[in-house]
């Protein structure tokens, strides 16, 4: 099994609150466009895993697995911002908070050895970071300001 792993930003926590209920997502045009490039290549593969993070919150926040194609075609009006284009289904495997402390060390070589905590949206991480990341929110104890 080959996972690809991404880094998720969001403006807002009230969109993760809406993502874990409706169990979709939705990114900028150029990030949909990474994501579903991302998914239609790995799918034969193996799962593509998004680490969610609010800016400036200090914390990633969750995991969820993708879990279709984006439809470019579909607009959600459950956002914060009516302005995301296009819809995702996900399946939310953590809600829980990891605070930017016990990452930082995750270095990207594919962003400059920039910590993980200094990711963009749709910032994909390599395969080791990835499964770090994965082991983290596996071992991490279960706290969460979303649910």
């Amino acid at each position: 099994m080959h996972a690809r792993y991404f880094v998720i930003k969001s403006n807002s926590e009230l969109d993760l609150r809406r993502s874990l209920k409706h169990h979709i997502w939705a990114s900028t045009d150029m990030g949909n466009k990474r994501l579903d490039k991302a998914f239609r290549e790995n799918r034969p593969h193996g799962p593509t895993y998004l680490f969610f993070s609010v800016n400036a919150s200090g914390r990633f926040c969750g995991m969820a697995e993708m879990q279709s194609e984006v439809d470019l075609s579909r607009r959600s009006t459950v956002w914060a911002q009516d302005k995301w284009n296009g819809v995702f289904q996900v399946r939310w495997t953590f809600a829980k908070d990891i605070a930017n402390i016990y990452i930082r060390h995750i270095l990207l070589a594919n962003n400059n050895n920039k910590p993980i905590t200094n990711s963009r949206d749709t910032q994909e991480i390599p395969e080791g970071p990835g499964r770090q990341m994965l082991k983290i929110f596996l071992e991490a104890p279960s706290c969460s300001t979303l649910l």
